[in-house]
């Protein structure tokens, strides 16, 4: 009896042992590499190199490559999250980095999730900007990246892609002191991310120098061209054109007799606005500036303001000279510089705007693009952090503020 109950256990384990290993060899087996340069290292190295190109899908397969080869190769994970992440996908990229730090051992695997978290964090928080919902779901956001920082710079205290990374936080949260310190870091480290992290340094000293006043101010910093709406709200909340006008336009007294009816009936005009501005974000600004007129944001003869247009530096040079007109009550700055010769190599003195720009440049309102060869560039867009510079400069000049 005792010996058969021993033999029935023992002949269990054996079945049991062997079952095990029928399903671990049924399993998914690691794909061969084809060549020396098959590896996962090599393919997650080609993937971040996609991620800097924003090619996001050549990417992904990237990672593939590198986790049929290593499903434990933490680093593919991390490029995958990113790659989820500037796609839009951000629960997918989250429930990569959640894999990635299951997988991390080795300390750069856990920098580069910590650097990943930062990142796809700060992602997310840029698509609800772009897209006017304000995140309320996640306040958290920036201090989540703030506690990957710490955990970076605590495995590696001379990356240069950790305070890269943060400034580019600190600056979605509207914090450019923080996010200049960050960048001035990099730049003391001196390994990766060297010339983006000068360029956004500057960008950062720029907006700092512009000092906008408002959260509309500080966002539209952050744009690349400014639209016809930017603008819009650039002269009312940042320059207070209404303020202004007031200020400098001198008052006018009607003392003529009035039907009491008929003043009743013209009394309070209906706002001027727009047939496209309805749901607009920035519909009251629009509707400050078309009250008060400012030449080169008029509605068209369809009635539409057309907000999401571009503007170029030479449109925003007119609208620039038309508030100095009226504020500085010289309507001979509007012919100032007709027949003068051109400074600027590539633009023409009979060119519609060229009065507008002289006026702008003559008074360091507005400059030369490139002063090597001294263009101008009346055609290329506003970047939010000039057109904020640009107020602050006429605030200067008009000493208001």
């Amino acid at each position: 009896m005792f010996c058969r109950a021993n033999m029935k256990k023992v002949l269990f384990a054996i079945i049991l042992f062997s079952a095990v290993l029928l399903i671990a060899a049924c399993g998914t087996k690691a794909r061969q590499p084809s060549n020396a340069l098959d590896t996962p290292e090599h393919h997650v190295f080609t993937g971040m190199k996609l991620i800097d190109q924003e090619k996001y899908s050549e990417a992904e397969r990237e990672f593939t490559l590198a986790l049929e080869l290593n499903d434990k190769y933490s680093k593919a994970y991390t490029g995958m999250g990113l790659a989820k992440a500037y796609q839009q996908n951000y629960t997918a990229a989250f429930g990569e980095l959640e894999k990635a730090w299951g997988t991390a051992k080795a300390a750069d695997e856990q920098l580069a999730v910590h650097i990943g978290y930062i990142r796809v964090n700060t992602l997310s928080k840029v698509a609800c900007m772009k897209i006017g919902v304000d995140c309320e779901q996640d306040k958290s956001w920036l201090k989540k990246c703030v506690s990957s920082y710490e955990e970076a710079v605590k495995l590696d205290p001379s990356s240069s892609s950790a305070p890269y990374f943060m400034g580019l936080a600190y600056k979605t949260a509207l914090d450019y002191g923080k996010a200049g310190a960050m960048f001035a870091k990099v730049l003391e480290i001196r390994k990766e991310y060297v010339s983006q992290a000068n360029a956004q340094w500057n960008l950062v000293q720029k907006i700092q120098r512009a000092m906008p006043g408002t959260v509309t101010g500080k966002k539209i910093a952050l744009l690349e061209s400014i639209s016809r709406a930017d603008a819009a709200a650039l002269f009312m909340e940042e320059l207070k054109i209404d303020v202004l006008y007031k200020k400098r336009t001198p008052k006018t007294f009607d003392t003529s007799f009035k039907d009491p009816e008929k003043a009743a009936r013209s009394a309070g005009p209906a706002a001027l606005t727009a047939k496209d501005i309805a749901n607009h974000p920035l519909k009251a600004d629009i509707e400050g500036i078309l009250a008060i007129g400012v030449r080169g944001l008029e509605i068209n003869p369809q009635g539409n303001f057309e907000p999401a247009g571009a503007l170029n530096r030479a449109e925003y040079a007119l609208m620039i000279e038309d508030i100095l007109i009226k504020v500085t009550g010289d309507n001979a700055l509007a012919t100032k510089f007709i027949g003068s010769t051109s400074p600027f190599p590539d633009l023409r003195s009979d060119l519609p705007y060229f009065n507008a720009v002289m006026v702008v440049t003559s008074r360091g309102i507005m400059e030369a693009t490139d002063i090597t060869t001294g263009e101008f560039a009346p055609l290329k867009p506003v970047p939010g952090a000039d057109a904020l510079l640009i107020i602050r400069k006429i605030k200067e000049e008009l000493k208001f503020d």
